[in-house]
């Protein structure tokens, strides 16, 4: 029997695209670390770095090495990049059928499936999520690919009429050319997906970078796409970190495109790269999530329990590391108390874990690094007068020593000019504000820089109309919490972002649309006389 959290994320696959009756165990998921290396895939060769370096790779829930790949130096990154130009430019990829083009997506997705046992396990060892939410999102990754196999088939050229017969005006979508992804460490597989799948629909070429921290999945999925028979040059992996691979990725000229998911400082540091160049740019950038409770959805005993669980799970499944965590909790003052202590008494509960023990609920953080930020974001709240209700430490158990563990935490009491509230702390961190008045809550929901998800609970459903018509976030969800479909768009308003993944207009990031005036009958303008 699975565990409650994985229970509760697997309402993520809840799409129309979603496999069906594929299950695995933990004993499908051996894989050979050794087998990641050579790590760089570069003109379809696997390869070590220029300069012979290497990366260690840490599993958080313990702190021991779990793998070694190799570290791309800014000639690598140089190569893999007019690699995917000359693709783009000189080979056949963009030009293929969109047919064939969807029968690579739906090849790659039956891979997908057949190796999901152990692009799970992968998935855990690099990030310490539960083996659980590892196998669902290899179950996403799988959907995000079976969605733009299908929209490759079907979108169509727009004919224009100009109420002229002897003119055909119509709107092409062509690859925009060469991709730069850089994709975030808490999601690495499934996150890069959303960049990957629409990319090759619409034609392009691509340069990948995974987070240092969590490579592992990444490369074992580039050797899927190789097998599923993508030409050469068209997919190419780096590894290594930003620092020193950026300016040869975000300030190359020969980079048409690039999709960042991650921080704020690192995509504001990429969008001022690459407008030197008017590259285009989509980047999303987290967020600060409010989830606001009305008193009327929490009014009977079934209602509230529900309630408290999906605010628990949204808070704190993959201990908060989630850009859409609902890390705000913004609740009716009238029922504030009892719902609070009923949160914290359920998160007591959460077992953590290793994530590939079946009992676990929650992993660790993904590094001692993170733990250390989300340390310091508690001694701030603590100075900033939040009442620290439950957790603000690493556990005592001294099991969970070695790993980089921490309590799920709740602060009550907070209010804007705290820390913690404004921030993103993408750690296992609950703040709760009160409100009287609906007025209260949606001015509340929208003090944020961000702009990424929120959610509202409330029996009322004009007030769930006005409230999440009023919300300035790209995605709200009204008497649920953190679901999504490959088929709606992904991201933010304000500092969470610019452009979307997923859904039609994940696919136009990766086009140009260009307007193509054909005239059937050509005559001389006629509009200077002549002598």
């Amino acid at each position: 029997m699975e565990s409650p959290a994985a229970e509760a994320y697997r309402r993520h696959t809840t799409d129309p695209h979603q496999e069906e009756g594929v299950s695995v165990t933990h004993s499908d998921a051996e894989f050979d670390p050794a087998s990641l290396r050579p790590s760089l895939y570069i003109d379809g060769q696997w390869q070590g770095s220029g300069d012979g370096g290497t990366r260690d790779i840490i599993d958080p829930s313990d702190g021991n090495v779990v793998a070694v790949v190799d570290e791309a130096t800014p000639d690598d990154a140089l190569r893999a990049v007019a690699t995917a130009r000359s693709a783009f430019d000189d080979g056949p990829w963009r030009t293929v059928t969109v047919g064939e083009r969807s029968d690579l997506l739906n090849r790659i997705a039956d891979l997908l499936q057949r190796d999901k046992a152990k692009l799970a396990h992968i998935e855990t060892l690099d990030t310490g999520k539960t083996f659980g939410e590892s196998e669902i999102d290899i179950d996403d990754v799988t959907s995000v690919f079976r969605f733009y196999a299908d929209l490759a088939v079907v979108q169509a050229d727009r004919l224009i009429d100009v109420y002229r017969p002897e003119i055909l005006s119509r709107v092409v979508h062509e690859p925009i050319g060469v991709c730069v992804m850089i994709a975030p460490w808490n999601y690495p597989l499934l996150q890069i997906s959303w960049k990957i799948a629409p990319a090759l629909a619409a034609g392009c070429t691509m340069v990948l970078k995974p987070s240092e921290v969590t490579p592992l999945s990444t490369i074992a999925f580039t050797k899927l796409v190789e097998e599923a028979g993508v030409p050469a040059g068209v997919v190419n992996l780096l590894q290594g970190s930003g620092a020193v691979l950026g300016d040869a990725l975000t300030r190359n000229r020969d980079v048409d495109f690039i999709s960042f998911t991650g921080g704020l400082a690192t995509g504001r540091h990429i969008l001022a790269a690459a407008a030197e160049n008017v590259t285009k740019v989509a980047v999303e950038l987290g967020g600060k999530n409010p989830h606001i409770v009305f008193a009327d959805a929490v009014a009977d005993e079934q209602s509230f329990a529900d309630s408290v669980d999906n605010v628990l799970t949204g808070v704190f499944l993959h201990s908060g590391q989630v850009c859409s965590a609902g890390t705000r909790l913004i609740i009716e003052e009238s029922v504030a108390d009892r719902f609070v202590a009923a949160v914290a008494e359920r998160a007591k509960s959460i077992v953590m874990g290793p994530g590939m023990d079946p009992a676990s609920e929650t992993g660790p953080l993904v590094s001692q690094a993170q733990r250390e930020k989300i340390e310091a974001f508690v001694a701030g709240g603590i100075e900033e007068g939040a009442t620290l209700v439950i957790g603000g430490t690493k556990p005592d158990n001294p099991e969970l020593d070695g790993g980089s563990y921490f309590l799920p935490t709740i602060f009550d009491h907070c209010n804007r000019s705290m820390n913690i509230v404004q921030e993103e702390t993408f750690g296992p961190i609950l703040t709760v504000e009160r409100f009287d008045t609906e007025a209260e809550a949606l001015l509340l929901g929208n003090d944020t820089n961000y702009g990424l998800a929120a959610g509202v609970r409330t029996s009322d459903a004009a007030r769930g109309e006005r409230m999440v018509r009023g919300l300035r976030h790209g995605t709200v969800w009204l008497n649920d919490f953190g679901v999504y479909t490959a088929a709606a768009e992904w991201g933010g308003f304000k500092q969470s972002g610019n452009g979307r993944e997923l859904g039609p207009s994940g696919m136009s990031e990766y086009q140009e649309a260009k307007h193509i005036w054909h005239n059937t009958s050509p005559a001389a303008a006629g509009w200077f006389g002549t002598r």
